[in-house]
């Protein structure tokens, strides 16, 4: 059976930060994943899954309809392990060109007042009654202070060392 990269990762000794995930060519065109972790697994405690879905409404808006970067973005998630989110854009990028973007994504939603889009009416999302803004703000300040210091150095995965 092939290995999944993602889980050579280290995950015991991964820092919240960007990471290249995987680059992968679908016809002529490269899609590049993004690994945006947000807490250190077994560290920290996972976000909660309302933050988590704050954080996925308000940054998706914010990637898909206020950045420069819109018509890259392919898509925006949580991890199921709620340490973070997958984040897919069209091209080769690489973690520098896209710390900006992310950011000025998590500035918007500490910045963030009012009802979350998507949120208002159960036609609209899966579970629209769960959210925590309050939550995802604490969130979105703490990341976009670490983003603000980010050196490239910060985007290398641990490698797990053999037993």
């Amino acid at each position: 059976m092939n290995k999944v990269a993602s889980f050579e990762v280290d995950h015991t000794q991964l820092q919240p930060g960007v990471y290249v995930s995987r680059k992968d060519t679908v016809g002529n065109m490269v899609v590049t994943t993004f690994d945006v972790r947000l807490t250190a697994p077994y560290r920290e405690e996972p976000l909660s899954p309302a933050v988590l879905h704050t954080l996925e409404h308000l940054v998706a808006v914010y990637l898909r309809e206020k950045s420069s970067w819109a018509d890259r973005v392919l898509y925006w998630g949580p991890m199921g392990c709620q340490t973070g989110f997958d984040f897919l854009v069209m091209g080769e990028v690489a973690a520098a060109e896209i710390v900006p973007l992310l950011r000025a994504a998590f500035e918007f939603v500490a910045k963030f007042e009012g009802e979350i889009p998507g949120a208002q009416y159960a036609w609209q999302c899966g579970n629209y009654k769960l959210h925590d803004l309050k939550g995802a703000k604490e969130v979105a300040i703490r990341f976009s202070a670490l983003l603000a210091d980010w050196k490239e150095k910060q985007s290398e995965y641990p490698v797990r060392q053999a037993d």
